[in-house]
């Protein structure tokens, strides 16, 4: 299985057990909510029944007033509190859903109508009545006596407080039993909620572990085995038996390692193949040039006087072109060693160098030379040594004006020095400044000016070696100036 597929399991695990969590945090809200609404409902219930009840003692006592004294007022409270609790019986009607409570309001509404139809409306009337006549009073003592007497009223209130009693008291115990069950759905809720939580947090930390672990471990090997390709041994391969991301990286690797083995067994063939050019060119090359040299000299010395102008003109040319190949010959030797040769570093003083380098260049009498006091670094002495010499022995050569002067310089960079070599020579042509760092290339035709075209061309190669830069600035006529950079590492 693939890493990004372990990651995506990972991942939509713990967004199930999240999603789960917040379903259940969602549910219990709800609860809540519900409950909230319930016991709104439940409390406009248990003051209803109050009321109604209070309604019912205010009826009672109106009622009373009313027969004892006869005043009205007592007929206005008792009829404001009927037309209420007719009002309150609807609006619990309204409000309830429990059947055995639709029930019990059933119940206290026949009493509320049997207790108003049989005594108290009769009562009323009855009273209302006894003022016309003797007979009509008459007629409500029979009646008061009547219904009170029997004792049947006081029954039919006791019943309807009682049947009040027992609604309240279903109501609380409801109460009572939902704040229980929200309770109990809270603590629920928050024990699933935390372990959920933590099975995701768990979760989460075991596929980070797990994959952090497979990978990290992996990747350890391949670099451990880059390290070893770094450092030369390319015998090495990675054994990963997987099918994922990083076991194609390990294919790849094992690839370029052996790329890297094949090429480097031809680089090494092709070294020794150049190693042994460059033995053939150093002995037998340059044998054949000897003899030519001595037959010239011989000439010269045993047949000088038959010689005439001309054969002695051909003769100097011929030792010149000798000297030229000569100078060819090393040239394209030390190119060729110039990145190759295994030079310690040591500490060098660059201005003692310097001066090694101007007592070797001929010609230096006449040349005006501006050193600065350059810096103590370290580094291969003789690979500077040639840098300075080329640059300089350039510099001086190339420069066809009276009075030529070269200036040597540096600037301190944080990681580095940039050194310059400025002269007041003929100066070079900006499509020609390319070209005299590639090995042969000469500004001027061989015949009329002595240059093999390789001194530049080595100094190029040993700074990229370095893997450092090497730069020109310069116009016709206005001189040139080299700089080159050099690692204080």
């Amino acid at each position: 299985m693939k890493i990004s597929h372990y990651i995506f399991l990972g991942f939509v695990s713990v967004l199930i057990l999240f999603s789960i969590t917040t379903f259940v945090n969602f549910s219990l809200s709800n609860a809540v909510t519900e409950n909230n609404a319930y016991f709104t409902r439940s409390t406009n219930l248990v003051r209803n029944s109050s009321r109604f009840q209070r309604n019912v003692l205010t009826m009672v006592n109106g009622l009373r007033g009313y027969l004892l004294t006869g005043e009205k007022s007592f007929v206005e409270a008792y009829d404001t509190a009927n037309i209420e609790n007719e009002l309150i019986l609807k609006e619990l009607s309204s409000m309830l859903t429990d059947t055995l409570q639709i029930d019990m309001l059933r119940q206290i509404k026949e009493l509320n109508d049997q207790w108003t139809e049989e005594y108290t409306d009769p009562l009323k009337q009855a009273k209302m009545s006894a003022s016309i006549s003797r007979q009509h009073l008459d007629t409500f003592n029979m009646i008061y006596k009547e219904k009170f007497a029997s004792g049947h009223e006081q029954a039919i209130q006791a019943a309807l407080q009682d049947r009040f009693k027992t609604f309240s008291a279903y109501e609380y115990a409801r109460r009572d039993d939902h704040k229980e069950e929200l309770a109990a759905s809270v603590v629920n809720t928050n024990r699933l909620s935390l372990l959920l939580t933590s099975a995701s947090i768990i979760l989460g930390l075991f596929i980070i572990i797990y994959v952090t672990m497979k990978i990290s471990r992996r990747i350890k090997v391949m670099t451990d085995m880059a390290n070893d390709i770094a450092g030369g041994n390319y015998n090495v391969t990675i054994k990963d038996t997987g099918s994922d991301e990083l076991s194609a990286l390990g294919d790849a690797l094992n690839h370029m390692t052996e790329e890297l083995a094949r090429n480097i067994t031809l680089l090494k063939r092709s070294n020794e193949e150049l190693d042994q050019f460059a033995h053939i060119v150093s002995h037998d090359l340059k044998a054949p040039l000897r003899g030519i040299s001595n037959v010239v000299s011989w000439i010269e010395e045993d047949h000088k006087e038959e010689l005439t102008p001309k054969v002695s003109e051909y003769m100097e040319l011929i030792k010149g072109r000798v000297i030229r190949a000569e100078n060819l010959i090393e040239g394209l030797l030390s190119y060729a060693k110039a990145d190759r040769e295994e030079i310690e570093k040591e500490e060098i003083a660059l201005n003692s160098l310097v001066k090694e380098v101007l007592d070797t260049l001929p010609d230096m009498d006449r040349v005006k030379v501006e050193m600065a006091d350059l810096p103590v670094i370290h580094g291969e002495k003789l690979w500077l040594f040639q840098i300075f010499s080329n640059l300089i022995g350039n510099a001086v050569k190339h420069n066809e004006k009276p009075g030529p002067a070269v200036k040597i310089y540096y600037e301190e960079r944080p990681d580095h020095y940039e050194f310059f070599i400025e002269d007041n020579g003929n100066g070079i042509e900006k499509h020609y400044q390319r070209r005299i760092f590639t090995i042969f290339q000469t500004l001027k035709d061989r015949d009329s000016f002595e240059s093999t075209g390789v001194g530049l061309a080595i100094v190029k190669k040993i700074i990229e070696t370095k893997k450092q830069h090497i730069n020109v600035v310069s116009a016709p006529g206005k001189g040139s100036v080299f700089s080159f950079t050099w690692s204080k590492d």
